[in-house]
């Protein structure tokens, strides 16, 4: 079916298969259509219909509080179409679309699922057939099992990538958590629509860049981390992470992120904050290579990084709360430009 979107940049038209979610069928062919998460979670892709039949999909998005439906308005990423039809997309068009690799479905079995903290499961996905992607990037990963697509980083890099690996934190009332938490899930075989996003490192942008992740965030500023250790990026400059969680039981992927430091020359300083107590010193003694603070990851990482902007590109990605505070100290503190502040709305 036909498929067509009208813009106030103008017109596209792309085809799209019967029960295909009108973002994805777009985003596969091309076109650049206005998101941040893809899940329903955000209200980005917000739509309008002008002509033919929209079918919903899942029902209980949390933006569809967004919605004003007698106006015809639906998400992009939810519904699918009943035949050809037109639809306004009045979100603002990302212009770079072009840049990075065109999203296409997979299949991915799950395997490596491993408790990494009480409530941080690591797992990996064998894709059929691999996926090119970005440092930063992430993937709609779903399940028979669960309403709707939950989006999640990759926290490996590999071009192309025939294994993903993710990170997932329990969250209360979290549907896909709850089913991944509930059983080894070896084996599963899981839906994957990516890649997606354009929070995104480039090493020939040649920049330092500054990583502030709380809890399951870090998963994304590890592939960029593994980008960087590959390209020799911390041979010609600098990388700050700032890691945050809450106690020194929360810690995972530290023994990962002390053997890049130590082969950087200097040239990378990653921040363990505890919001929470302090880091125990046998914890410092296995992490050689590592600096350990308390306080919330945004404030360590603004004490920490006072007159120490230049030439910065920031990757920013956790909580709410906490993607807001730093965002707030980006901009406020630090004055760096829009184009230099890169982050995900998962949440």
């Amino acid at each position: 079916m036909k498929i067509v979107v009208q813009t106030k940049a103008g017109e596209r038209t792309f085809d799209c298969a019967a029960d295909e979610k009108l973002l994805y069928a777009g985003l596969r062919q091309g076109v650049a259509l206005p998101y941040e998460c893809a899940t329903g979670t955000c209200g980005t892709c917000k739509a309008r219909a002008i002509s033919g039949s929209i079918v919903p999909g899942w029902s209980a998005a949390p933006a569809r509080s967004y919605l004003k439906p007698d106006r015809g308005e639906f998400l992009l990423c939810q519904e699918s179409a009943a035949g050809d039809c037109t639809v306004f997309v009045p979100g603002k068009i990302p212009p770079e679309i072009e840049l990075l690799p065109r999203p296409a479905y997979h299949w991915g079995t799950l395997g490596a699922y491993a408790r990494l903290t009480a409530d941080v499961v690591a797992f990996a996905l064998d894709l059929d057939p691999a996926m090119t992607f970005v440092p930063g990037q992430f993937a709609i990963l779903a399940v028979p099992e669960v309403d709707g697509g939950r989006a999640y980083s990759m926290v490996n890099f590999a071009a192309p990538a025939g294994r993903l690996e993710f990170v997932i934190k329990a969250k209360p009332g979290g549907k896909f958590s709850e089913w991944l938490f509930a059983a080894d899930r070896n084996g599963t075989r899981v839906h994957v629509f990516g890649p997606l996003g354009r929070a995104v490192y480039r090493p020939e942008e040649d920049k330092n860049f500054l990583c502030i992740a709380g809890g399951s965030g870090i998963a994304g500023m590890m592939a960029i981390l593994a980008r960087a250790d590959g390209t020799g990026h911390f041979a010609r400059r600098r990388g700050h992470v700032f890691f945050g969680v809450r106690t020194a039981n929360d810690v995972f992927f530290l023994d990962r992120m002390d053997d890049i430091a130590a082969r950087s020359g200097g040239n990378l300083a990653v921040t363990v904050a505890l919001s929470e107590g302090n880091a125990p010193d046998n914890l410092r003694a296995r992490h050689a290579h590592l600096r350990f603070a308390t306080g919330f990851v945004h404030a360590v990482a603004a004490q920490t990084m006072a007159g120490q902007y230049d030439n910065v590109v920031a990757f920013v990605a956790g909580p709410p709360p906490m993607v807001d505070g730093a965002l707030r100290m980006l901009i406020m503190d630090a004055r760096l430009p829009a184009k230099d502040i890169r982050y995900d709305k998962f949440g």
